[in-house]
Parts: structure tokens; sequence; C-alpha cells
């Protein structure tokens, strides 16, 4: 009797060991339907299946180890399950990596441009939190997926400083990964390769792709991008002349005027005065917010009055300009009226 429950007690340890790989190589070869059979996974499932992404395998984004998927098996079995089913912060940012194995461009892109810095890039400067106090807030765009609150970040929360990271696993993490303004699971058609779509014509070409959409912190959910609603932007009682690219909903959720709704103020970046009407993505590139090209793109080199529009005194040439590029009207500079245009003699 005492060498059966002894095999017994030995049999369920081997048995349990057998279980974790056992589980990873039935998650990969079911390309995450096994998983699916679990309630609390169909929904997303369900997602993923009519996703841009569904020729995409789970594990190829969301990763299949052993001991990642022995964890999620013991809390399974220990029926520490939640209601709904979320990606951690920590795992967002491991999911950065995954991204760039297909998107390479755009994560070279990105990662080179503002939109790529790091938790203490933005809550480690002592320059602006010397100016403006921390607060919960700033989490709405920088560091919209950690689950916790400022105070659980940066300390100390105050103007003097000096000031350092609660939890140094965020320092070097992206404050604005690639989730932050992409839903992975958005209904779409997956990308066509290069020689479809240049088979295509320009004109059929899509303005954007269906991932396009907001992480909502106090949701802890995506928003589609259609759904986000261009601001109504003033210049004093004046209405500004927007653009209706659609993809502006999506800037402007971070970069926002104040309340007054006034050009300029605040995080505001609206096109104003001699660029009114022209869109954020007019100039700005998409992923690395580059704008080196952004004149070549509508003007001629010299301007009417034979100067070089990259060379006149404007932000773009100098960030200590007066003359700030978004909001610059002929005035600034022609101060006793704007010159007739040149006419060209004839022979």
């Amino acid at each position: 009797m005492r060498k059966r429950l002894w095999w017994i007690a030995a049999a369920v340890p081997c048995l349990l060991l057998l279980m974790l790989p056992a589980s990873s190589i039935y998650y990969k070869s079911t390309a995450g339907e096994g998983c699916a059979r679990c309630h609390e996974i169909r929904a997303n499932w369900n997602a993923w299946r009519e996703s841009t992404h569904r020729g995409v395998a789970c594990s190829a984004c969301h990763g299949g180890s052993v001991a990642d998927n022995s964890r999620r098996l013991i809390r399974h079995l220990s029926g520490d399950v939640p209601e709904q089913i979320r990606i951690k912060g920590m795992d967002v940012n491991a999911m950065i990596e995954r991204c760039q194995g297909c998107h390479r461009q755009e994560f070279a892109d990105w990662q080179a441009g503002p939109h790529g810095a790091t938790f203490a890039k933005f809550f480690l400067d002592q320059k602006q939190n010397r100016q403006r106090l921390l607060m919960d807030d700033c989490l709405r765009c920088h560091g919209m997926q950690y689950e916790g609150g400022i105070r659980d970040l940066v300390t100390p929360i105050d103007t003097q400083g000096p000031w350092k990271m609660t939890d140094a696993r965020w320092t070097n993490l992206a404050a604005i990964p690639c989730l932050a303004c992409h839903q992975m699971h958005r209904h779409g058609e997956p990308l066509h390769q290069q020689p479809e779509r240049m088979a295509r014509s320009s004109a059929r070409e899509p303005i954007y792709r269906p991932s396009l959409a907001l992480f909502d912190r106090r949701e802890m959910g995506h928003v589609a991008d259609a759904n986000l609603a261009l601001p109504q932007i003033l210049d004093g009682t004046r209405p500004v002349r927007m653009s209706p690219d659609q993809r502006q909903g999506l800037c402007y959720q971070c970069h926002a005027p104040l309340s007054t709704r006034q050009a300029g103020s605040s995080s505001d970046r609206t096109g104003n005065g001699i660029h009114e009407g022209i869109g954020c993505l007019a100039c700005h590139q998409k992923h690395g917010q580059q704008t080196r090209a952004s004149c070549a793109n509508c003007h001629p080199r010299l301007s009417n009055c034979g100067l070089d529009v990259e060379k006149m005194d404007t932000t773009f040439l100098s960030p200590k300009s007066k003359h700030n590029i978004h909001s610059a009207k002929c005035l600034d500079c022609h101060t006793k009226g704007i010159p007739k245009k040149r006419v060209a003699a004839r022979m």
C-alpha cells in the first residue's frame, strides 16, 4: 500500500511537469484556437479571426514560451481568471519587438521619432517637471497602457525634484508603443503584397488602415479612428478651416487645445494663417513625424518674392524663430502690406 502511495505521489509532479510543454505544443499546433475553447478568450479570438492580422498566429505576437503558457495554465486551473482578458503593460512593450518583425520601416521611423521616446524621457524631464506638476492625466498620452497612477511611476510629485522612477522596470520602455494608436484585432483585410498594390489605381488606395485607433486608458480598450471627432478650432471668434483628413482625430486626442478651442493653445498645432486647412499628415510623416521634406510636398522652391521658402524666418528653419510655422501669416513678415505678385516681362 505504501509503495502504491509512493508511486502516486511521484507520478503527480511528473504529470504536472509534462502538462507544461504539452500546453505549449497544443497552443502552437492549434494556432491559438485551442485556448479559445476557454470562454474568457473567445471574444478576442473571434475578433482576431476577422482582423487584418488573421494570417498571423497568436504566438507570433503574444509569444508562446513554456513559462508563459504554464503561468496562464496554472492561473486558469486555480480559478484566478479575470472577467475580461487584457494585455498588461509589460506585455505590450514585449510585443513591440514582434511588430518590428513585419513592419521594419514603420518601426524604424517610430523609434527615431518623438513618439518612440521612453518613460524616462517624458517623466524625468527636469525642465518640464519644474514648470508643471506631474499628474495622472499625463498618462493619458504618455503611458496609456501603464496600469498604475503617476505616484506608482515617479517620485516625488512636486516641482522641486530630483525625480526618479518608482518602478525602475519602466525607465527605458516606450511610453507611446504601437498599441497606443493601433488596434491589432480591428476588423479589416490583410495587407496585400507590393505587386498587387502597385497594380491598383492610386486614386483607390486606402488613406489609412483599419487598425488606427486610440487606446482609451479609462476604458482599457481601443476607440476606432472613424469614431473620433475632429474639434472645431477657433482663431478668436472665427472658425478655423479644418482639413477633412479623419486621421487627425487620433492626433487631436493628445495635441488638443484648451477648453477655449483657440488655435495654438496648450498642445494644439492646428494649421492657421498661410497653412490653414492643411492636415497634420501633409507635413508630418506618419510614424517618424519627420518634417524635413514637408515644404517640398507643396511649394516651389522660391516664393512669390523670390526667397527660398525653407530659409524664411519660421520655426521650420529655427525653433528660436518668432514665426511659428503652424500659425505664420503673411503680415508677420510683410508688416507694410503684402507685395503684389511679380509678373515676368514678355519679350
